[in-house]
C-alpha cells in the first residue's frame, strides 16, 4: 500500500464531527504528517535541520501528501471555512515546519470572498515576532500562486510601520511578486530599501539589494 494510500485511510477513518473545531484538526493533522513517510529514515536529520531553521519539529512530510491533508481539509469543511480560517494561527503558534507549509496551503485556498478576509492581513496576524524567511516564503509563493493580487501599498506601509518580522513580510512579498513580472512602485522601492536586516541576514539583505537595483 502506497503512503498516499495510507494516508487516504487514516484521514477517511476520521469522525466528520471534528471538522467542528480547530483545535480537534489541529491534533488530527499532527498525528497525520508522519503517515505515508518512509519509516521517517531522515527523521534525525530533519529535526535537527527544523531546529536550526526556528521550527519546532520537522518531519519530512513530502509536499504531495501535504497537499493531500489541505485538500481532505476542504472537502470536508465545504462551506465551513470559518474553521479552517481559526486553524492558521494554530499551526503557525505550534510551528512546526509541516505546519507552516500547510498553514500556507490552507490560506492561499480559502474563500476569501464568503468569508470576507484578506489572505495578507491573515498572514500578517499569525505569524510570530521573528520567523525564518523560509517560512514567511512558503505563504507568500502559495498566495501568489492560487492567483492573489500582492499586498497593497497601505499594506507594507503598515508592515514597514509595525513588527520587524512584518517588514521583512513586506520585502519578501513584493520580491517574490517581482519575479512574477509584477512591477515595483518607486514608493515601494523607496520603502523597502530602509527596511533594518537583524545581523546582516544574507538572504534578506540579497533581497533588499535586488528590489533597491530597482529604484529609478
Amino acid at each position: 500500500m502506497t503512503g498516499a494510500q495510507l494516508l487516504d485511510d487514516f484521514l477517511e477513518s476520521q469522525p466528520n464531527g471534528i471538522h467542528k473545531s480547530h483545535r480537534k484538526l489541529a491534533k488530527l493533522v499532527r498525528e497525520a504528517y508522519p503517515i505515508g513517510v518512509p519509516a521517517l529514515i531522515m527523521k534525525s536529520s530533519t529535526d535537527r535541520l527544523g531546529a536550526s531553521a526556528g521550527y519546532s519539529f520537522h518531519l519530512g512530510t513530502p509536499d504531495d501528501l501535504l497537499r493531500r491533508i489541505a485538500s481532505w481539509l476542504f472537502t470536508m469543511a465545504g462551506e465551513r471555512q470559518v474553521v479552517l480560517r481559526r486553524l492558521i494561527p494554530a499551526l503557525w503558534n505550534r510551528h512546526g515546519r509541516e505546519d507552516v507549509a500547510l498553514a500556507a496551503l490552507i490560506l492561499a485556498n480559502l474563500d476569501h470572498k464568503m468569508l470576507e478576509t484578506n489572505p495578507w492581513e491573515i498572514l500578517a496576524s499569525s505569524i510570530n515576532d521573528t520567523e525564518p524567511a523560509e517560512a514567511l516564503l512558503l505563504s507568500i509563493e502559495e498566495i501568489l500562486r492560487a492567483g492573489h493580487s500582492k499586498p497593497s501599498m497601505q499594506q507594507l506601509r503598515g508592515w514597514c510601520g509595525g513588527r520587524l518580522v512584518e517588514s521583512h513580510l513586506a520585502l519578501i512579498s513584493v520580491f517574490a511578486s517581482s519575479k512574477q513580472g509584477v512591477s515595483i512602485e518607486d514608493e515601494a522601492v523607496a520603502l523597502l530599501t530602509s527596511v533594518e536586516i537583524p545581523n546582516e541576514d544574507s538572504l534578506l539583505s540579497r533581497i533588499r539589494d535586488r528590489i533597491a537595483s530597482e529604484a529609478p
